[in-house]
C-alpha cells in the first residue's frame, strides 16, 4: 500500500504511519491463520502419510487342507472388544450364531485405528498407515487382483456407496477407510459395489465378496443391538443359503473399541463345511486372509505368507 500525495505521485509510507502499522497487523493476523490451518490439518490426521512399499506375493500352497467354497462373504463390523459381543444380551443373534459357528476365543486385530486393520485383511499389509488418512493410492498384492489372476472374482458391497466404483472419502454413512479395494486404482471400478447389489440371488455372488455395512449398522456410530438386527435382517437369508449351497460366511471386527495392545475381537466362520465349535488357536486378520488365499489356491499376499492356514474347523471330506 502507497499513499498518494495531491498531485497524484506515490509516495512510501512514513515509518510511524497509520497505514505501516494496519499492514504489520494485517501480516500477524495472516500469519496466525495460517498456523491455525496448518493446526486443523494436523489435527484430522495431517498430510498424506508415508507409507511402506508393498510386499511381493508368496507363492501358492498347492495342498493347503481348507476347502473351497463355492462363495465366500465376509463381514466386518467396527470397534468392538470380544467381551462386548459374547454373552452381551444385546447382540442375540450373533450369541445364537456363535453356537452354530466355528468361534475363535483367541482373535486379534493388528493394529488400530480402522483402516490398516482392513488392509491387513484385504492385501496382508498395513503399509505402514496409523492412521485413517484418505485417499491412499497403493500398489501390491491383494486379495481382489489375485482372484481375478486366478481366473475368480472379487467384489466388495457397501452399504450407502453411492455409485460402483465411487471413490469419495464419505457419503452419507459411507466411508471408504473401510474399503481397502478403493486405494488399488489398478483394480477395476466394478469391484466396489453398493450393498443394494448383494443378492437376492446369492448364485451370482462373486467367488469372494466383502460386505461392509455403513458407520451406523457396522456399530461404530451406533450400538451393538443395532448392527446385531442389521445383520440378522441383511444376511442371514445368505448364510441359510450357505449351507446347503457350499458356502462360507466370514463375520469379523477390524479392531477392539479400546485401542488396546491385545485387540481382542470376535470371529466366526459359518457354512455348510464349517465344523461347529470353540477354537482356541490365537488367529488375526493375516491368517484369515491366508486362509482365503488357500481356499482357491492363491498366491500370499503380503503378511499372510507367513500367517498359519486355518484348517482344523472343517467337516471331514465324504
Amino acid at each position: 500500500m502507497v499513499e498518494v500525495n495531491p498531485n497524484g505521485e506515490g509516495l512510501p509510507p512514513a515509518p510511524g504511519s497509520v497505514q505501516v502499522a494496519a499492514r504489520r497487523v494485517r501480516t500477524v493476523v495472516a500469519a496466525l491463520l495460517a498456523a491455525a490451518a496448518v493446526g486443523a490439518v494436523a489435527g484430522c490426521g495431517g498430510g498424506a502419510p508415508t507409507l511402506s512399499p508393498p510386499l511381493p506375493a508368496g507363492p501358492p500352497t498347492p495342498t493347503s487342507g481348507v476347502p473351497t467354497p463355492a462363495h465366500t462373504v465376509v463381514l466386518v463390523l467396527e470397534n468392538k472388544d470380544n467381551s462386548q459381543i459374547l454373552g452381551s444380551p444385546a447382540a442375540p443373534y450373533l450369541n445364537a450364531l456363535a453356537g452354530r459357528a466355528a468361534l475363535f476365543t483367541d482373535s486379534h486385530a493388528v493394529a488400530h485405528p480402522s483402516e490398516p486393520n482392513y488392509l491387513a485383511l484385504f492385501a496382508g499389509d498395513t503399509f505402514g498407515l496409523t492412521s485413517d488418512y484418505c485417499p491412499v493410492t497403493l500398489t501390491g498384492p491383494n486379495l481382489a487382483g489375485l482372484l481375478a489372476a486366478s481366473g475368480h472374482s472379487f467384489a466388495g458391497f457397501s452399504e450407502d456407496l453411492p455409485a460402483p466404483g465411487y471413490t469419495g472419502c464419505t457419503s452419507a454413512g459411507y466411508a471408504r477407510k473401510h474399503d481397502p479395494w478403493a486405494n488399488f486404482p489398478d483394480l477395476p471400478a466394478a469391484v466396489a459395489q453398493p450393498f443394494t447389489a448383494f443378492g437376492p440371488d446369492y448364485t451370482r455372488l462373486p467367488t469372494v465378496s466383502f460386505v461392509i455395512p455403513n458407520l451406523c449398522h457396522d456399530m461404530h456410530d451406533c450400538d451393538v443391538a443395532t448392527g446385531d438386527t442389521w445383520l440378522r435382517d441383511h444376511l442371514d437369508s445368505y448364510l441359510r443359503w450357505a449351507k446347503s449351497h457350499n458356502s462360507l460366511l466370514i463375520i469379523t471386527w477390524d479392531e477392539d473399541d479400546a485401542g488396546s495392545t491385545d485387540n481382542h475381537i470376535t470371529t466366526m466362520f459359518a457354512g455348510q463345511m464349517v465344523k461347529p465349535g470353540r477354537y482356541d488357536e490365537r488367529i488375526d486378520h493375516y491368517s484369515v486372509l491366508r486362509t482365503i488365499e488357500d481356499a482357491y489356491l492363491l498366491p500370499h499376499a503380503g503378511h499372510s505368507q507367513t500367517a498359519t492356514s486355518i484348517t482344523d474347523i472343517w467337516q471331514p471330506t465324504p
